[in-house]
């Protein structure tokens, strides 16, 4: 009996449909850690849709692409984020939460900068405002 309950539980389980969980959203940690680490290759490695997670939070409409050396992400700022300062602040946070390692040298409303390794070999990683409701992020490696 205790087989055939299990059974059934099991089935049920697998065959209801998947509901989404705080767990699954897309983790900015992830994304950033993933971008940083593609920048010696280019951002080769990278598909538009892996920076999306980073801006999740703040919006939900952004648009990356690897450019010239150059990862980069645009969005608008979501109805739930605030002003668009409140919403550089918190991606400014979630670098610095995530990327322990880098170093923040420029903390502006409009401008977050921060960047990671030695002279010469650095990962430059700036957030930014672009006019009222959008946010930029850009990281660039040599």
């Amino acid at each position: 009996m205790f087989v055939a309950a299990s059974a059934g539980l099991a089935w049920a389980c697998l065959s209801a449909p998947r509901i989404a969980l705080a767990d699954d959203t897309p983790n900015p940690c992830d994304a950033l850690k993933r971008i940083v680490a593609a920048a010696p290759d280019g951002f080769t490695s990278l598909r538009p849709d892996d920076g999306k997670a980073v801006a999740q939070p703040y919006g939900s409409d952004a648009q990356c692409a690897a450019k010239a050396g150059t990862y980069s992400c645009t969005w608008t700022k979501g109805a739930n984020a605030g002003s668009a300062a409140d919403a550089l602040q918190g991606v400014a946070a979630d670098i610095a939460a995530c990327l322990p390692d880098a170093t923040h040298d420029q903390n502006s409303a409009g401008r977050q900068h921060f960047y990671i390794g030695a002279r010469g070999q650095r990962t430059q990683i700036t957030a930014a405002t672009a006019g009222a409701g959008k946010l930029t992020l850009a990281v660039s490696g040599k």
